[in-house]
């Protein structure tokens, strides 16, 4: 198998480790006695950690690939373990409440630091094994993996919960991380050989990248707001009951997934694109998903909305990691790896405090924000590429 094929299942690996938990945390926290409140700081306390480290992740990688990749998935295992270790006591009462939540929200802290090496490696690990012509259908294949695995990982996670209880999905986490370290290190080949030139740091607000980690920022803010409110929205919309919104919301979530992932893993790769071009096609079809999301009625039309604003996303979203690759030299793909994980990570973070906020005070509002903030991106998007050689 090639090195390309052999991070793909890396990454999968890694993000199925981590979606797996997405449908128990919530009945989790509730077990433990945890506020919903506190249960969403699991979530904000991981995305913030990526946005602090992961510039320094990549920043690390120049110095070699696989070891920082390593690391991460070694750091990643150990702190879901701790968590595991952590609800686990909790449940028993071996632990007092005013405990259990710090110690919980550390190891989370804990997998947040180390997870942020992940992404950033592996973006940097397909920069060094790709040509320039190679570059977007390898940063897309890596989009492929990661939807792939946030479309099984909950499927797997929800199963193993109801056969064997709400831990059991954290503890798997922890031994699939552990075996993806252990094919990490066996098979995974170093991309990046000693004595490669590297630069020793790359600023944010360098003109070559600025306008692209504000884009991809973008990308992920309106994303995640999307993705938290999407099922106030079935179910405020279509009148559905608690079970008849699950069902319905992770019927159109599949379709969701389903779309990116063969945008990704089939259409960009097949057609090899330029990221100028997958912008220019991504970002029209993301207004138009969140617009029918706005105007549709039943539940075709919402699903047909996610289903474009999931296209859009797919397409874009390569587009701007490829393009952040290529705007800078071969020294520097470690630095803005991280950068771009950084600029994600926040996006992840700020994206549901947003959503929900909006959806508060008008339930379309979240998705009336995401179509101005991508149509303003389009807009500016011959600024960028006269800025930016794509």
């Amino acid at each position: 198998m090639s090195p390309l094929g052999l991070l793909f299942l890396t990454l999968f690996n890694s993000v199925l480790g981590l979606s797996i938990l997405f449908p128990i945390l919530g009945p989790l926290g509730r077990e433990l006695g945890l506020s919903e409140v506190q249960v969403g700081l699991f979530s904000t306390g991981y995305a913030l950690m990526q946005f602090l480290l992961a510039p320094y992740w990549g920043r690390r990688s120049e110095g070699g690939r696989k070891p920082v990749l390593l690391l991460g998935i070694l750091g990643f295992a150990v702190s879901f373990l701790l968590f595991g270790l952590f609800a686990l006591l909790g449940t028993r009462g071996l632990l007092p409440p005013e405990l259990l939540f710090p110690l919980l929200l550390l190891a989370r802290l804990l997998g947040g630091a180390f997870s942020s090496a992940t992404l950033p490696t592996a973006q940097a690990y397909v920069a060094d094994v790709t040509g320039r012509e190679g570059r977007t259908a390898g940063m897309a294949l890596l989009g492929a993996a990661f939807g792939l695995a946030v479309i099984l990982g909950p499927a797997l996670g929800a199963g193993l919960a109801a056969l064997l209880g709400l831990l059991a999905p954290v503890f798997f986490s922890s031994a699939i991380a552990l075996l993806n370290a252990l094919f990490v290190a066996l098979v995974l080949p170093e991309s990046r050989p000693a004595g490669r030139p590297r630069a020793s740091q790359l600023s944010p607000w360098d003109g070559r990248v600025f306008p692209l980690l504000l884009l991809g920022f973008t990308l992920n803010l309106s994303g995640v707001a999307l993705e938290q409110t999407v099922a106030f929205y079935f179910q405020d919309r279509l009148g559905l009951s608690g079970v008849e919104t699950a069902r319905s919301v992770g019927a159109a979530l599949v379709l969701y997934g389903l779309v990116a992932v063969f945008v990704q893993g089939v259409l960009v790769r097949k057609l090899s694109w330029p990221p100028r071009t997958l912008l220019l096609l991504g970002l029209p079809l993301g207004i138009l998903g969140f617009w029918v999301l706005v105007l549709a009625q039943g539940f075709w039309g919402l699903a047909l909305g996610l289903a474009l604003q999931g296209a859009g996303a797919a397409l874009a979203g390569p587009g701007v990691t490829a393009a952040l690759s290529l705007a800078v030299g071969e020294g520097e793909q470690g630095l803005v790896a991280g950068l771009n994980s950084a600029a994600q990570a926040l996006g992840r973070m700020l994206g549901p405090l947003v959503g929900t906020g909006l959806y508060r005070l008008e339930p379309e509002a979240p998705y009336l924000l995401g179509a101005g903030l991508l149509a303003l991106a389009f807009l500016l998007l011959p600024a960028l590429f006269r800025r930016v050689r794509l």
